[in-house]
């Protein structure tokens, strides 16, 4: 038996591996734990890893940070690549507000790291450690044990205990968000909404009748030649002006091109985005009542001659082709309504790249989309091989580009976006402009979760493990319940009171909002309870739209404290 009690104590690289896999496993098998529903999940792992590192299992430190530091590099990279294609649409809607608001919880809780020393007898590295624990934000915490070295390079007695409370602070960080998004959760029900977000960003049909004067026997293109929002004819029919407005009488339906012609009476099929239905109705006429955006439509009743199908773009050479540049429309007389790119559906344009994975929706004759499928590909199995090459190439430029020093006047430490900031802005980009560079970024839902998952895991389980030594001798002393108490206060009081916010004067939707709060929070954990509570991937949205800028602030923060007071 000597040899596997030497397997799991001499620090090897198959000790680290397994012992990393030990905690992994045992983090993952209490994950299926509920009280009343309700899960920690994944977070169990760190609390597997902080118990083996307390009864004194360890590994190689240089190894321990290997493993810890990838598995946060690949969790998220993978997710900048996830909500990259929809990241750039949401700041434009409503980004801005929500970095504002993300940068509200940042406020708060750097105020109140600031009162806590003052009225305390806790000093401000400590008070910044408990921060860094309560907003989960490891890079926070490197950034200002860094400055503090750089201006004391004796203080690694206080760079340490800056750690010990960063890891205190740290589980009840965690908790303390999920508890919120679960408050909040209570809140919007109260208030009688669902819980679920509606995208003002995603396309909304609507069906008019031709009924204004300055676009009598005009065709499409002149029509929207001078329309500043972007919409869609997708189809028009065609009948005698004097006939009813029945479903009997609307007579032929068409395809539309530029060259159609629209006159009085005739009725047409647009798509556009919710907010901007008035803009339409201006434009054409009058809005009938028939509800075109219930899922239960068959598009392929409304006229026996045309159909609507999903075709999927799956020919590499079409990564980043502009959809224009194909003449679909004019070769094969169909018309693409819609283009699904990660769960977002986009509305066409001739200036529209299209990636490799995109759903193109396209009505026309079954005889015409069967041949743009072959045009355009549509073989679904050649969506599940894996792109390996793009992966690699994002993570080499993620880490360099969060290794690249920006100076700031006044300072004498360069900031850092580090191992976080760099890879998941480069994630970002890559999902939203790789195709346009050659890269194919797509992965199927199942696989990036399965590189999240993996990485997120990984990174728990080291950061448990580097924590658990000295942790519970911290924890149960009067000092430490006075860092619990006061990491908990700073984990949940800017949550709630910007939850609020958001929710009471904002009208922010519930997953907009805890999306918004996860990532204000730098809190991967609670985003995936937030995940769970939604249909959608509309949180992992809000968590990436804030995330880098508010990693940036954090970490510049930090530094600046450290540098200015200390």
């Amino acid at each position: 038996m000597n040899w596997l009690i030497e397997l799991f104590t001499e620090q090897t690289y198959l000790q680290a591996i397994l012992v990393i896999s030990l905690i992994c496993a045992v983090g993952l098998m209490c994950s299926k734990i509920k009280i009343k529903g309700v899960t920690l999940g994944i977070t169990f792992v760190f609390f597997a890893g902080i118990l083996a590192g307390h009864f004194g299992l360890n590994i190689n430190p240089q190894m321990l940070a290997l493993a810890q530091n990838f598995g946060l590099i690949l969790f998220v990279y993978a997710l900048g690549v996830q909500v990259g294609p929809s990241f750039f649409p949401s700041l434009k809607k409503g980004g801005i507000r929500l970095n504002l608001l993300a940068l509200g919880v940042l406020v708060l809780g750097t105020a109140m790291a600031l009162v806590v020393c003052m009225v305390t007898d806790i000093s401000l590295p400590v008070s910044i450690g408990l921060l860094t624990g309560a907003a989960t934000n490891t890079p926070m915490l490197g950034a200002a044990q860094q400055s503090l070295l750089e201006i004391n390079p004796e203080a690694v007695d206080v760079s340490n205990e800056m750690a010990i409370a960063c890891a205190v602070g740290y589980p009840f960080g965690l908790i303390g968000v999920i508890i919120c998004v679960i408050l909040l959760k209570f809140i919007f029900r109260k208030q009688g909404e669902k819980p679920k977000e509606t995208h003002n960003n995603q396309t909304f049909i609507t069906e008019f009748r031709v009924s204004n004067p300055a676009i009598y026997g005009k065709t499409i293109k002149e029509i929207m030649k001078d329309v500043a929002v972007r919409m869609v004819v997708s189809r028009v029919w065609k009948y005698d002006k004097d006939a009813s407005d029945s479903e009997e009488n609307k007579g032929m339906v068409i395809i539309p091109n530029g060259d159609t012609v629209l006159e009085e009476g005739e009725h047409v099929l647009v798509l556009c985005r919710e907010p901007e239905v008035g803009v339409a109705e201006k434009l054409f006429g009058q809005t009938l009542n028939k509800d075109w955006n219930k899922k239960d439509i068959d598009w392929n009743h409304i006229d026996g001659s045309l159909v609507s199908r999903h075709v999927l773009v799956t020919k590499p050479h079409l990564n980043g082709a502009k959809l224009g540049d194909l003449h679909l429309r004019n070769a094969y007389g169909i018309n693409i309504t819609r283009v699904n790119r990660a769960g977002i559906d986009i509305l066409p344009s001739s200036n529209l790249h299209l990636q490799v994975g995109d759903k193109l929706t396209i009505v026309g004759r079954e005889v015409a989309i069967d041949k743009v499928a072959s045009v355009l590909g549509n073989q679904e199995k050649e969506l599940r091989n894996p792109n390996l090459f793009s992966l690699f190439v994002g993570l080499i430029i993620g880490i360099i580009f969060g290794s690249i020093p920006f100076a700031i006047p006044g300072m004498s430490v360069p900031i850092k976006l580090g191992i976080a900031g760099g890879p998941i802005i480069v994630g970002i980009l890559m999902g939203a402009f790789g195709s346009r560079m050659g890269f194919t970024t797509y992965t199927t839902r199942s696989a990036n979760l399965m590189l999240r998952q993996i990485g997120l895991t990984v990174y728990l389980a080291g950061l448990g493990l580097s924590a658990g030594p000295g942790f519970f001798e911290t924890v149960f002393q009067p000092q430490g319940v006075l860092w619990i108490v006061i990491s908990i206060l700073m984990a949940i009081i800017p949550v709630l009171i910007i939850g609020y916010i958001a929710t009471k004067f904002c009208k922010t939707s519930y997953a907009s909002n805890v999306g918004m709060l996860c990532g204000a929070m730098a809190n991967p954990i609670a985003l995936n309870y937030a995940l769970s509570t939604v249909e959608d991937d509309e949180p992992s949205v809000s968590y990436a739209t804030v995330y880098p800028v508010g990693m940036f602030l954090r970490v510049i923060t930090a530094q600046m404290i450290m540098l200015l007071c200390c």
